[in-house]
């Protein structure tokens, strides 16, 4: 899944454990069979489940771990949540405000335990919810891995190899998530050398350590590190630039911004060889101008993207089709077996929990014929937790020009928006994407700034509505906030700015781009009409 990061070895400390039944089981009426069977109890999985029980089916949720699965415990919720906290503390550490925090105390343990907390109280959500449905028998939970004796029959081991239980489903959801990808001359020992399930082995922050992967993953973590400003971190990037999906504007800044919390990113660097040494780790480096380096850090992160938990749960007894790396193949969440649905990171589409999510519910849907339509992802948002956060929906720049679409577009820095002022923090920008005819509809969106996931909900929506710039003008937008500067933007594409790029034009662009890629600057046409 791009776009999420796994933090489960952190959350150790945690009262309860993978191996407990931690839901009371009850029986249903008709003893192990159901209408619906659903492997993996994370994001994708739970949503299958309450959605089967909104259509009054009877449903068994088979999770290996604990409710929630990598979202909370070793994903999302967990990571989001230690890049809250040194969000803060980076707050605490500026003197530009006009006041000094001194004394500050840092304390690894302590944020662990205030990660933990956050864990705690979704998971506690998680499992009171699932435990009024058990008792109300609507609902059978079992703990335990989960194999196919063939595709209706689901065998249930616990740890010990032990089969438990064996249930049938009428239909059936895979939702078996995914781990950390490793690469085969790599030693990962979750020691010295990690994957992201490693990093609660961490005793306290590391004096150095290097990433290896410089996408979504590794930069937040990068970020993270960076930001308690106790770890010399390095990133390790094969391109001359990070975050090589994104438009050039956007990987540049977040590259300056992590330099000037002092992260190294080796660039155009093709790594040679990691491997402990001495309780430390050596890695060498091969730059494409001929060059090597060696380095020697404390700790190693290795965060080259996530592979699905395909194996060992014998989907070869079920006749789904799976791609080379263990995707399952899939239509709209529909496998090649008719009653057999894949959501979440099993399936090769954008990995994060509100896709997982919404493909739960939708396979659900679609098994039982409440929608025949496929699933759409050309309105997804996204949000980069760096420094700053990065939040997007649909189209960037760099996508509309690979694949030939006409388009214009308008930016504006955030020192024009008034929210963003009064906070004193006005690094960032904003961009919008139209298509370039006199409708203008909507087609994606870029912040880069303080609160920038404000900005995205309207956006995804005119973009799921067909809607167009002439709908964002004139929205009355609650007075300060961050989403004015998208609403001056739209005014700019429409000609109705009340900040006038002609004028502020180092930070107000306003242009076109035809399908050849030409470029029309917007601001010098008006200008020369203004006279």
């Amino acid at each position: 899944m791009e776009f999420s990061v796994y933090f489960y070895a952190l959350i150790k400390k945690l009262p309860f454990r993978a191996n407990q039944n931690i839901i009371k089981q009850t029986s249903m009426t008709q003893k192990n069979k159901f209408d619906i069977c659903v492997i993996g109890g994370g994001p994708s999985g739970f949503a299958a489940a309450m959605r089967g029980l909104d259509l009054g089916k009877s449903v068994v949720l088979i999770e290996k771990k604990q409710l929630g699965g990598a979202g909370i415990f070793n994903g999302a919720l967990s990571s989001k949540t230690l890049w809250e906290l040194s969000e803060r503390y980076t707050n605490t550490q500026t003197n530009r405000h006009g006041f000094t925090v001194y004394d500050s105390e840092l304390n690894f343990n302590a944020i662990i335990n205030e990660m933990n907390r956050a864990v705690n109280d979704r998971y506690t959500q998680l499992k009171t919810q699932a435990d009024y449905y058990v008792r109300k028998g609507r609902l059978h939970v079992i703990i335990g891995k989960a194999v196919f004796k063939d595709d209706h029959t689901v065998e249930v081991f616990n740890t010990a190899g032990e089969r438990n239980e064996t249930v049938t489903g009428e239909k059936i959801v895979v939702a078996v998530g995914s781990k950390p990808r490793l690469l085969p001359h790599i030693e990962v020992d979750e020691k010295n050398i990690l994957t992201s399930d490693g990093l609660g082995n961490l005793k306290e922050f590391p004096q150095s350590m290097v990433i290896l992967g410089a996408g979504v993953i590794g930069c937040e973590f990068a970020t993270i590190f960076s930001n308690f400003g106790k770890t010399k971190v390095y990133l390790i990037d094969r391109a001359d630039r990070i975050l090589p999906f994104e438009d050039e504007d956007i990987s540049n800044t977040v590259s300056a911004n992590l330099e000037e919390k002092g992260v190294h990113i080796h660039r155009n660097a093709q790594l040679i060889r990691m491997e402990k040494s001495h309780n430390e780790v050596e890695y060498e480096l091969k730059f494409n101008d001929g060059r090597t380096e060696i380095h020697t850090v404390e700790n190693a992160l290795i965060s080259v993207g996530r592979v699905p938990n395909s194996n060992n749960i014998g989907l070869e007894n079920t006749g789904i089709e799976l791609s080379e790396r263990g995707h399952c193949i899939d239509e709209s969440t529909k496998t090649s077996v008719d009653h057999i649905y894949a959501v979440g990171d099993f399936t090769a589409d954008i990995a994060l929990v509100n896709i997982a999510e919404l493909e739960g519910r939708h396979a659900i849907e679609k098994m039982y014929g409440l929608t025949h339509a496929s699933l759409k992802y050309n309105n997804i948002s996204t949000i980069m937790f760096l420094n700053p956060e990065v939040a997007g929906v649909g189209l960037n720049e760099s996508q509309a020009r690979k694949e030939g679409i006409p388009y214009k577009m308008a930016k504006m820095k955030y020192k024009y928006v008034n929210r963003a002022i009064a906070m004193r923090k006005s690094k960032g920008f904003f961009k919008l994407i139209v298509s370039n005819d006199d409708e203008m509809k909507v087609l994606g969106m870029r912040v880069l700034g303080e609160h920038a996931s404000s900005a995205v909900e309207a956006i995804a929506l005119l973009i799921s509505m067909d809607g167009t710039v002439h709908d964002l003008v004139e929205l009355v937008h609650p007075h300060p906030s961050i989403p004015e500067g998208l609403q001056e933007c739209a005014r700019m594409l429409s000609d109705k700015s009340i900040i006038k790029p002609e004028v502020f034009n180092m930070d107000l662009q306003c242009y076109s781009v035809d399908e050849q890629g030409r470029i029309e600057h917007l601001h010098k046409r008006n200008k020369e009409l203004a006279g």
